[in-house]
């Protein structure tokens, strides 16, 4: 495979001669010829490394992403510089706030940055606009990954709304996926869109349970029965 690199703002910029990355969207396995052969003149991929910043809050969206490799960031700022991490996009996914700013012809109303780097496909907005049209393959692929990524933000509109701090932060704890946790304070009021020092104060408290042990960056979990008791009280 032909494959020509250089360098763009976003990242790194390889212009394939073939459509291999269409394997890693089996959902697009049936589109048709016209639509392949558009994606073949335009579509491009790009690597970016740890800390790219992919858009800004107000940019304009100029393309989809489809994301083959690595792991992104979407997060808001609120007026105070507070952050709350919306969802991440990894392998095999896109972004529903692109979707939507394409859609909707509108600016972001967020901001993503690369946590491992990335590689995308990215089909310019006048192309992506066309597939819509011309193209039922396409057309489903899309809507349904739009409608599954809505039904996620709504869960996390839920969990804001209605429930406890002190159990969602019990649920992230948990979700991290096992008993030793390496992140700062900050870090995890980022993810929960709170202050580091009331995360600092319900940790104290889960501390002085004893469901959990705290270290400089590092949490061990140790009663992960009483924390899942918690993330389904709240």
């Amino acid at each position: 495979m032909h494959t020509c690199v250089k360098k763009t703002e976003m990242g790194t910029e390889m212009e394939m001669s073939t459509l291999d990355w269409l394997a890693s969207f089996p959902e697009l396995a049936a589109l048709e010829p016209a639509s392949k052969k558009l994606l073949a003149q335009y579509a491009r991929v790009i690597e970016a490394p740890v800390g790219t910043i992919g858009y800004r809050q107000g940019d304009h969206c100029g393309a989809y992403v489809m994301r083959l490799k690595g792991q992104s960031r979407v997060y808001k700022d609120s007026a105070s510089g507070r952050e709350i991490v919306l969802y991440r996009v990894g392998a095999g996914e896109t972004c529903v706030i692109t979707t939507t700013c394409l859609l909707g012809n509108s600016q972001y109303p967020a901001s993503t940055i690369v946590e491992e780097a990335v590689e995308d496909v990215l089909i310019p907005e006048a192309i992506f606009n066309r597939l819509m049209i011309d193209s039922p393959v396409f057309r489903q692929y899309v809507m349904q990954n739009y409608g599954a990524l809505i039904s996620d933000l709504i869960v996390l509109l839920d969990e804001v709304a209605f429930q406890t701090l002190d159990a969602r932060l019990a649920k992230w704890l948990l979700d991290m996926g096992n008993n030793h946790i390496h992140r700062t304070h900050q870090q995890i009021a980022d993810e929960l869109g709170t202050a580091r020092e009331v995360v600092s104060r319900q940790l104290k408290r889960l501390e002085q349970k004893g469901w959990l042990t705290m270290g400089r960056g590092e949490i061990e979990l140790l009663q992960r029965g009483e924390l899942l008791k918690l993330a389904n009280s709240g």
